[in-house]
């Protein structure tokens, strides 16, 4: 079977390009077990002052404490109580007084979106987790992102609240192997789709027998 240069060169590179790509994702999976049990250990540490930013996520899952001086503005998200209810966050903007910093807190959760908590700020202690972002799925697929912001998930909620769901080490997905099969798969399909459409090539282009009549 003759293999056409430029079509196999690039399906080639195509079914490399997969395999790295499969095999980083088990590098990523190494990686991420072992930041899982470093987040294990963190929510046995003592309570720390909120960690000023940049920083990684180093600090997830430890507890903390920081001082809302005044709060700027809230958000909303869908959440769940400690309890186990569903509803919604409120999260704060905060500012803290060092160097114009701005944290957010989530203060606990409502039955029904819409209200906003009456609370103006004050001391908090709670455990660190990922503030919301809308950075897009594939830039954090690839690791085109920089550290995460962090938020502070309050202990003890504001009035009408109920407390948020303290931050799990056990939530922390670990899809990384799942991804790797897929890539790896992804490679082969490509490699066998090839195949096949050279075969089916090659049967157009070879003549048919001569009649022997």
């Amino acid at each position: 079977m003759k293999l056409p240069v430029i079509p196999t060169l690039i399906v080639g590179l195509a079914v490399a390009a997969m395999i790295g790509l499969g095999i980083w994702q088990l590098d990523r999976r190494a990686e991420k077990e072992a930041a899982i049990a470093s987040y294990g250990g963190n929510s046995a540490l003592p309570v720390m002052a909120f960690p000023r930013p940049p920083v990684g996520d180093e600090h997830l899952f430890r507890r903390a404490t920081a001082m809302c001086l005044t709060v700027t503005g809230w958000s909303e998200q869908a959440g769940r109580a400690e309890n186990g209810a569903k509803g919604w966050r409120h999260i704060a903007d905060c500012r803290t007084g060092v160097e114009a910093l701005t944290v957010k807190f989530d203060m606990g959760v409502s039955t029904a979106p819409g209200s906003t908590p009456v609370w103006k700020g004050g001391e908090v202690t709670g455990s660190i987790t990922h503030a919301p972002d809308s950075t897009p799925l594939l830039a954090g697929l690839f690791g085109k992102r920089g550290p995460r912001a962090l938020m502070l998930v309050a202990d003890d909620p504001a009035p009408g609240l109920a407390a948020s769901a303290r931050p799990d080490p056990s939530s922390v997905p670990n899809n990384h192997l799942a991804y790797a099969v897929q890539w790896f798969l992804f490679a082969a399909a490509a490699a066998v789709i090839y195949f096949l459409a050279l075969r089916w090539r090659e049967k157009r282009a070879t003549p048919p027998p001569a009649d022997p009549s």
